[in-house]
C-alpha cells in the first residue's frame, strides 16, 4: 500500500501507482468504454467504473488503485450541462454572469453525484486489504478553468482575464468550490478512499500573486475544511497529495502553505532540486516521462533507477510526472515495476 511511503521510516522499495493507469493502453478498457455508452456513464456506472479501476491491480499489481472518475464529475453534480466529445475532450456550457453562478446547485450535489460514491464502496470492497484506493478531484483553480472556458485550453486564458475583470466574482466561486471539494472528497474517504490527491493541471501559467490567490489559497482552504472533517470522524489515516502541476519553484511556497501530506511533481522538475528544497516530511511523489515510458528501452530502465537512487531513503511514491499515454506498450509498464521492485 502507498500510505507506507508517509511513514517515518519508509520503505526501502517505493510503493508504485501511475496517473490514469485504467485507461485506453488497456484492451479490456476499451471493451468496458464501448459497453459503457459514453464516458461519463462509465464514470457514473458503479459496477463498470469498479472493473476498470481493477484492470491495472490485476494485471499489473499496483500499490494502490485510483477511483476511475473525472474531475468534471463536480461540475455535472452542480448542474452545468458537461459532455465529452470524441476527439475534442470534454465541453461545458460555460459560466458567463452572475446569474450562472447563483444557478448552480449545491443541494443536490451529493444525490447527483452518489453513483461514484457507490463505486467507490465497490472498489474498497473488491480491492485486496493491501491496496490502497485514491479518491481525488480537480482543485478549484483547475476546475474554473473549465467551468469558464468551456473548454481546455493551454493558456487558461479566460479564466485568468475573468480572475483580473471580475475579482469578486471569482473569489466567489473559489470559495465555493473550496466548500464542495472539501465535502466531496471527505465523502469520498467516508466510503473507503484512503488517500485523497488534488489534481491542479494548470496551476503553472501565473504571475506569483495569481498563483497565491488562484491556486495556494483556495487549495489551502480546501485542505484546512477537509483536515478538520477526517479529525471529527477520527479518520486522520487518511492521506492528502497536492499536484499543482508545473509550478516549478513556487513548489516550495505551495508546500510551505498547503497543508499536505504528499507532493507529486511533474516531468519538468528537477529530482535533486524537489527533494532538498520540499520539507523532508513531506512525501513526493514522480515523475517519470510518460513519453519515456511509450519509447521503453535501457534509457527507460536507467531514468527508473536513477529516480530511484535520487529519492532513496526520502518518503516517496514512484509515479508518472504526467498520465499515462493511450499508446504504451504493457511490455513497458512491467518493465517499470519489475525494475523497481528487484532493486
Amino acid at each position: 500500500m502507498i500510505r507506507n511511503a508517509f511513514s517515518k521510516t519508509p520503505p526501502t522499495i517505493p510503493p508504485i501507482w501511475f496517473m490514469r493507469q485504467a485507461g485506453r493502453y488497456l484492451p479490456e478498457y476499451l471493451k468496458v468504454r464501448e459497453e459503457a455508452g459514453s464516458f461519463l456513464d462509465l464514470c457514473y456506472n458503479p459496477k463498470l467504473a469498479t472493473e476498470v479501476t481493477m484492470q491495472p491491480i490485476r494485471k499489473f499489481d499496483f500499490d494502490a488503485a485510483i477511483l476511475f472518475s473525472d474531475i468534471l464529475v463536480v461540475p455535472d453534480a452542480l448542474g452545468m450541462q458537461v459532455g465529452f466529445i470524441k476527439g475534442q475532450g470534454p465541453k461545458l456550457t460555460p459560466l458567463t454572469c452572475l446569474s450562472d453562478i447563483e444557478a448552480l446547485n449545491r443541494t443536490d450535489f451529493h444525490k447527483n453525484i452518489d453513483k461514484v460514491y457507490q463505486a467507490i464502496k465497490s472498489i474498497r470492497k473488491t480491492l485486496p486489504d493491501d491496496k490502497d484506493l485514491i479518491g481525488f478531484c480537480g482543485a478549484p483553480w483547475t476546475l474554473l478553468t473549465y467551468m469558464l472556458g468551456g473548454v481546455g485550453s493551454v493558456d487558461q486564458k479566460i479564466g485568468r482575464l475573468f480572475s483580473y475583470n471580475e475579482p469578486e466574482l471569482m473569489d466567489r466561486l473559489l470559495v465555493l468550490l473550496s466548500e464542495v471539494l472539501a465535502d466531496y472528497l471527505f465523502t469520498q474517504a467516508k466510503n473507503g478512499a484512503q488517500v485523497l490527491k488534488i489534481f491542479d493541471s494548470w496551476a503553472g501559467n501565473l504571475a506569483d500573486d495569481e498563483f497565491d490567490r488562484l491556486v495556494v489559497k483556495p487549495t489551502h482552504d480546501l485542505v484546512k475544511l477537509l483536515k478538520q472533517k477526517l479529525k471529527a470522524a477520527n479518520m486522520t489515516d487518511v492521506k492528502i497529495i497536492a499536484f499543482p502541476r508545473g509550478a516549478g519553484e513556487k513548489y516550495v511556497y505551495y508546500s510551505k502553505n498547503v497543508d499536505v501530506d504528499g507532493l507529486a511533481f511533474d516531468t519538468s522538475t528537477s529530482l535533486e532540486w524537489i527533494r532538498d528544497h520540499i520539507d523532508a516530511n513531506i512525501c513526493l511523489q514522480g515523475n517519470l516521462d510518460p513519453l519515456l515510458l511509450v519509447a521503453g528501452g535501457e534509457r527507460l530502465k536507467n531514468r527508473v533507477n536513477h529516480i530511484c537512487d535520487i529519492m532513496d531513503g526520502r518518503k516517496f511514491i514512484f509515479n508518472l510526472g504526467h498520465g499515462i499515454i493511450p499508446e504504451t506498450p504493457q511490455a513497458h509498464v512491467h518493465m517499470v515495476i519489475d525494475t523497481i521492485r528487484s532493486r
